[in-house]
């Protein structure tokens, strides 16, 4: 199974991927399961969040970072703090 990559971009990063035009999704404090049915991009606007996976690895992230989910991917998002974040779904 392929890994959940967290990076750091630049601001030209950014508009090179066009990531400011992706949509916007924000979701409260809370936790709840979740599985990726194709690979998912998204950038950290505001939050804090550590998602655990089935294979007991808890990976946090939060403002800033761009994390990649690989399609397949089963897990618990347990969401500390308000996220919102720009996705794109390959």
């Amino acid at each position: 199974m392929a890994e959940i990559k967290i990076e750091k971009l630049d601001k030209a990063a950014i508009e090179k991927r066009g990531i400011n035009k992706w949509p916007i999704w924000t979701k409260e404090v809370s936790r709840f399961d979740w599985h990726y049915d194709s690979t998912e991009e998204c950038y950290i606007l505001e939050g804090n969040v550590t998602v655990e996976t089935k294979d007991g690895k808890a990976v946090k992230f939060g403002k800033g970072d761009f994390v990649t989910f690989p399609k397949g991917l089963s897990c618990t998002w347990d969401i500390k703090a308000p996220v919102r974040k720009h996705y794109n779904f390959k």
